[in-house]
C-alpha cells in the first residue's frame, strides 16, 4: 500500500490509497503512553500498545491538550522572499482602498428586515443589476435583544461589511425600534460617504420597498461610474480558511495555500489566518514566528482567551475534530491544527486582530474567532479580505460575501463536485507544486473571474454570538 511519511521524526504515515486512504498507520511499535508523531510534532499519545502497521486513530490515541497554559517567546523568524508585485485590475475607492468587485450590498441592522432586504435585492437586480456587479443582501438574526459586548460584536461585524471595498455602494437597512437602530449604528460607523452609503428605517416609510429601490437606484448610478484600474498585489488582503478537512488537508491544499500566502506577502500583500480552536496544539509554531514580544503576547491572549471561552461554558477545549474530519482520517485536535496552520506558510506574524477590526499591517495577521465555517468567512470578510482561499477535503458549497476560492485536497472531490470546487490540489500527491497556478488563478479572480460561490449565489454570513437574548 502506498503511503507518505510527512516528517523524518514521524512514527506514523498517511495512507494514499485503499480503505484507509487519508488515515494513519504506525511505522514502528508505539508503546502505551508514548507520543504519536505527525508533521514532526505530537498529535496525542497512545492509549494502548500499537504495533507497526496498525491503524492509528481514535480507538487507540488520545489528545495531549488541556486548558490555559503559559508560553515562552522563543523567536524563530523566517521572513519571506521579496519580489516585485504583480498587477491586477481593481476598483480604487475615494478613500484610497481597492476593491475587486463593484457590487451593492444591503446590510441589515436587525434580523427583522431580512425578508425586506431579500425583496429589495431581487427587485434591485431586476431594475439596476446591469449597472454594477450585482446587488446582494446578507441575512442574520441579530441586532436586537442583545446586550453589552455581544451587541458590540454584531455592530463591529456589520461595520466591517459596510466599509468593505468590494461594495461600491451600501444600503444600511433598519426597522426603527431595534437596539442597533440606525442613529446608534451611525455612532459606531463614524463618518460615511453619503454617495456610497444610504440609510433607511423601514418604519419611517409607508412604502418601504419603493423607497428602498429609489435609494438602490442612486447607489447603482454611483457604482456605474467606477472603472477598473491597475493596482499592485500589495493592496490585496486574502483570507485563509479550511472546512470539511480530511487526512490530505495538511499534505496538499493547506501547504499550497501557505506557499501562496508567502508569495502574496513577499509582494507586499496581506493574508489573514483565523479559526483559533484549530490552532490549539500548533500555537507555539505561530507564537515563535511573531515579529516581536508585543505580537507574541497578543497571540498568547488570542489562544488563552479562546480557551477561557470554552471553559466558561463548561466545555473542554479539545472537543474537535468533527465527525466528518474523523471519517476523513483526522484523529485529534493537534492532528487537525498542525494541518490547519500549514495555511500560514512560513511568514512572520505581524499582528493579531479582534473581531470586526481590519488589517493595519502588511503581512500575516491572526484573527480571533471560531472554526465554524460561516462565522469564520464572515469574520474574514469583515476584516477586509478581498477573497478567501478555502481548502476542503470533503467538500462544502458555503460561500462568503466575497469570492471564496474552494481548493480541493484530493482529485476525486474536484472531479465529483466541479460546481463547488474552483481549484484542485490533488496532483500535489503526484509531485506537482501548483503554487504559480493557484497564484495566477487568484489574480484572475481579482480581475473579475467569478468563483463557484459567486456563480451559484452561495453568499452567507453568520455573526459570532456570546451573550444572553432578551
Amino acid at each position: 500500500m502506498e503511503q507518505i511519511r510527512i516528517n523524518e521524526r514521524d512514527n506514523v504515515a498517511v495512507m494514499l490509497e485503499g480503505e484507509l486512504k487519508g488515515h494513519k498507520i504506525a511505522l514502528s511499535d508505539i508503546k502505551k503512553g508514548e507520543n504519536v508523531i505527525k508533521y514532526g510534532y505530537p498529535i496525542g499519545h497512545a492509549v494502548e500498545d500499537i504495533k507497526a502497521g496498525d491503524h492509528v486513530h481514535t480507538h487507540n490515541i488520545k489528545t495531549n491538550l488541556s486548558g490555559v497554559i503559559e508560553y515562552t517567546y522563543e523567536p524563530q523568524l523566517n521572513g519571506v522572499s521579496k519580489s516585485e508585485p504583480r498587477k491586477f485590475m481593481g476598483y480604487r475607492r475615494p478613500n484610497g482602498r481597492v476593491g475587486i468587485r463593484n457590487e451593492i450590498w444591503i446590510i441589515n441592522t436587525v434580523g427583522c428586515v431580512n425578508k425586506t432586504s431579500e425583496i429589495l435585492a431581487r427587485e434591485g437586480n431586476r431594475l439596476y443589476g446591469n449597472k454594477c456587479d450585482g446587488i446582494f443582501n446578507f441575512v442574520h438574526p441579530f441586532g436586537c435583544s442583545q446586550l453589552g459586548d455581544d451587541q458590540k460584536t454584531t455592530q463591529l461585524i456589520l461595520k466591517g461589511l459596510v466599509e468593505h471595498p468590494n461594495a461600491a455602494g451600501v444600503l444600511v437597512l433598519g426597522l426603527g425600534c431595534e437596539n442597533n437602530n440606525i442613529p446608534l449604528f451611525k455612532t459606531v460607523l463614524g463618518e460615511t460617504d453619503e454617495k456610497r452609503v444610504k440609510f433607511m428605517s423601514t418604519q419611517d416609510f409607508d412604502d418601504e420597498i419603493s423607497e428602498g429601490l429609489r435609494l438602490i437606484g442612486e447607489l447603482a448610478e454611483y457604482a456605474a461610474s467606477a472603472q477598473r484600474e491597475e493596482c499592485d498585489v500589495s493592496e490585496l488582503v486574502i483570507g485563509l480558511k479550511c472546512g470539511g478537512s480530511d487526512g490530505f488537508s495538511g499534505l496538499t491544499a493547506n501547504p499550497l495555500i501557505g506557499r501562496v500566502s508567502d508569495k502574496i506577502i513577499g509582494e507586499g500583500g496581506s493574508t489573514v489566518l483565523t479559526e483559533v480552536p484549530e490552532m490549539f496544539g500548533a500555537e507555539t509554531i505561530l507564537m515563535n514566528r511573531c515579529v516581536d514580544a508585543e505580537v507574541f503576547e497578543k497571540t498568547v491572549s488570542l489562544i488563552n482567551d479562546f480557551k477561557d471561552y470554552f471553559t466558561s461554558h463548561d466545555q473542554v477545549v479539545y472537543e474537535n475534530p468533527s465527525p466528518g474530519n474523523k471519517k476523513g482520517g483526522i484523529t485529534t485536535l493537534e492532528d487537525k491544527s498542525l494541518g490547519c496552520v500549514q495555511k500560514s506558510g512560513s511568514a512572520d506574524v505581524v499582528d493579531v486582530l479582534k473581531l470586526g477590526h481590519g488589517v493595519k499591517k502588511q503581512g500575516l495577521n491572526l484573527l480571533t474567532g471560531p472554526g465554524n465555517d460561516i462565522v469564520a468567512v464572515t469574520n474574514l470578510t469583515a476584516s477586509g479580505c478581498h477573497m478567501i482561499l478555502f481548502s476542503t477535503g470533503r467538500g462544502t458549497p458555503v460561500g462568503a460575501p466575497v469570492p471564496t476560492v474552494k481548493i480541493a485536497t484530493n482529485s476525486a472531490l474536484a472531479e465529483r463536485k466541479p460546481h463547488w470546487i474552483d481549484f484542485s490540489a490533488g496532483e500535489i500527491l503526484n509531485g506537482k507544486e501548483l503554487t504559480e497556478e493557484l497564484f495566477d488563478y487568484i489574480i484572475s479572480v481579482a480581475n473579475g473571474t467569478r468563483t463557484n460561490n459567486e456563480k451559484n449565489g452561495y453568499r452567507e454570513i453568520s455573526i459570532f454570538k456570546d451573550g444572553v437574548v432578551l
